[in-house]
């Protein structure tokens, strides 16, 4: 098993988006914690700016979004820690998570948001279901990670 910074063997000579390890591992830390501190700036924001200027459903929403971000940034601090990104599906996973969560929670944001200022964002409502499937899939390749260290 490669140290962090070092490249994996499967991976060597190939030029593709999947970072060296060290890197990897270094992205996914930085952006948990980026997603976490948001995630507590946003809740806030939600908590004591929001709740009497949103109705009911649309600060129903938002407090969602601000969940999902907590539990994957909660999640990505673990994969982090946990993971030596050794393998491109480790790397996938990730970039499932990263781009899930994003897309998932903020176009929530934005949808909430809209409402109250009376902007159509409608537009977004394709993009939150495309980054609930992309955390699916980071899950979905989370647990074939156990099962293929099972068989």
């Amino acid at each position: 098993m490669p140290k962090p910074g070092e490249e994996s063997p499967e991976l060597s000579g190939r030029n593709c988006i999947l970072l060296k390890n060290g890197n990897m591992i270094l992205l996914v830390q930085v952006t948990a914690a980026l997603l976490g501190m948001l995630g507590v700036v946003f809740g806030a924001f939600g908590a004591h700016r929001l709740k009497n200027r949103l109705d009911a459903t649309a600060m129903k929403n938002f407090e969602t979004g601000v969940k999902y971000q907590f539990y994957h940034a909660l999640l990505l601090l673990m994969l982090g820690f946990n993971l030596g990104f050794n393998s491109p599906m480790e790397t996938y996973m990730a970039y499932c998570f990263i781009a899930g969560t994003i897309l998932f929670s903020f176009s929530i944001y934005a949808l909430a948001l809209g409402a109250r200022i009376g902007k159509d964002r409608n537009y977004l409502g394709i993009v939150t279901p495309i980054g609930g499937l992309l955390l699916v899939a980071g899950w979905g390749l989370l647990l074939y990670s156990f099962v293929d260290h099972i068989v």
